[in-house]
């Protein structure tokens, strides 16, 4: 069995073991609202903030690339670098599928609470854990893509270590907007049309 496969099982199991012997139901007996709240403000929230914090590390090294002197082909490769990565990481990455699904599987957590994936709301959220197999070993490879991806363009001199991290802060501020845009959204009604990739079995929504 996989790592994320025995994480997910871990965590369910978890809840299910401390909630029981403290007497409180795994089912997560909270008012709606206080559950939706958690799952919007923890759970949507909590992915917003991990974006954040990427991007308040990154932005230094921006500013820090264009104090350089910068030659045309510089200027070119770097202006060329941000707009694929905001049409391929913010449009089709974030604003298509990752921020619809962060989402959608927000708001079903707030109508299907358990303390567990309260808990771990960001990571339900993201679909790290509670998610079809295919859907966590997507999302666990993008993690670990990233995480190693980082670690290759901190080798990177500047100033092109700085136009690189401006490419990826611009995909990541276009992915933090399309999060609010798609919560405002559903709040008004317009819930996303994607898929919530539940396990089997916990297809059915409320």
């Amino acid at each position: 069995m996989m790592f994320h496969q025995r994480f997910g099982r871990f965590t369910d199991r978890l809840s299910a073991v401390l909630f029981t012997q403290t007497g409180i139901d795994n089912s997560m007996a909270l008012p709606p609202k206080t559950a939706q709240r958690i799952a919007l403000l923890w759970g949507v929230g909590g992915v917003i903030a991990l974006c954040l914090k990427a991007v308040i590390s990154l932005f230094p090294k921006v500013l820090e690339a264009l104090e350089h002197e910068l030659s045309i082909g510089q200027i070119a490769a770097g202006g060329l670098w941000v707009l694929f990565m905001a049409v391929m990481e913010g449009y089709r990455g974030f604003q298509q599928r990752f921020s619809p699904r962060v989402v959608r599987r927000g708001h079903w957590l707030g109508q299907n609470p358990t303390p567990g994936r309260l808990l771990l709301a960001p990571l339900f959220c993201m679909g790290l854990i509670g998610a079809t197999r295919k859907r966590m070993i997507g999302s666990w490879a993008l993690l670990c893509g990233i995480t190693v991806l980082v670690g290759i363009v901190g080798q990177i001199p500047q100033p092109w270590r700085g136009l690189v991290d401006a490419g990826v802060v611009v995909g990541l501020s276009w992915g933090m907007a399309s999060i609010i845009a798609w919560q405002i959204a559903l709040a008004r009604g317009r819930e996303p049309d994607i898929s919530l990739d539940l396990p089997a079995g916990e297809e059915s929504e409320r």
